[in-house]
């Protein structure tokens, strides 16, 4: 599995926490930035993650910004993303279970770091449960396709 990372200025200092959760669960990883806490654009590193999961360069992806609100919306813009904004370890496991979701947001300033830390290791270690799911997967999807006809 590969991992497309992204971060802007309010959740560059999670970074090393991000890598490490990864790499103890055994799981590649690529980072398209940003690289400092000079103020950039949460936009910009959305959807460059949001692109690399929609073309399947990469299979995952995790986002963090200060509070992850605008890096998920961002990437749900992508067709064929299903971003969840996570707070908490039981929405990971749901959103990876029901919703089959590819990319995680989390924001640096409102989820504490042993919370983040539970956070990702559900997300990465939840299945889709597949089943009854699998038809309201089909309805976003068909919801995405309607819209996407009026660009």
């Amino acid at each position: 599995m590969k991992v497309a990372l992204g971060f802007d200025h309010a959740g560059v200092k999670r970074k090393a926490l991000v890598i490490g959760c990864l790499k103890k669960l055994g799981i590649d990883y690529e980072d398209y930035g940003t690289y400092t806490e000079e103020s950039c654009n949460y936009a910009e590193y959305g959807a460059k993650v949001a692109e690399a999961v929609a073309e399947k360069r990469a299979d995952k992806g995790i986002l963090v910004c200060g509070t992850g609100i605008g890096m998920s919306i961002v990437a749900n813009k992508v067709p064929g993303i299903r971003c969840a904004h996570c707070t908490d370890v039981f929405s990971a496991k749901a959103t990876r279970q029901h919703n089959d979701a590819n990319i995680l947001a989390m924001g640096e300033r409102i989820t504490d770091e042993e919370t983040m830390k539970g956070i990702i290791e559900a997300f990465f270690t939840t299945e889709f449960e597949g089943g009854r799911h699998e038809a309201r997967i089909a309805k976003i999807t068909e919801t995405e396709n309607k819209y996407l006809k009026k660009i």
